[in-house]
């Protein structure tokens, strides 16, 4: 049986064009996705390797690279831990229209 090759974007706009409910859902991750995206590459810019990151939060390194993975989303409180121990906050910002 031979490979078919889906087009991964297009599989996601018409699963979106078809419900309403996947498409909210969907909208809802990216922005979590890219959250997580931005610790990772400040992590990696500090110089943190995930088990020093797990020792500075009282953690372990599995559960950063699962967070990494985007396999586990974290609390609020767990991903604010962690930007803190980055050097850096979270802030919220008016969406410019």
């Amino acid at each position: 049986m031979p490979f078919v090759e889906v087009d991964i974007k297009k599989e996601i706009e018409k699963r979106k064009e078809e419900s309403p409910s996947f498409a909210k859902a969907w909208n809802e991750s990216r922005e979590e996705y890219r959250l997580i995206g931005e610790m990772i590459s400040l992590r990696k810019a500090e110089k943190i390797t995930q088990s020093q990151l797990a020792a500075i939060t009282g953690s372990k390194q599995q559960v950063i690279s699962r967070i990494e993975k985007k396999e586990s989303s974290p609390s609020l409180r767990f991903f604010c831990s962690i930007l803190d121990a980055l050097g850096y906050k979270l802030q919220i910002v008016k969406k410019a229209n």
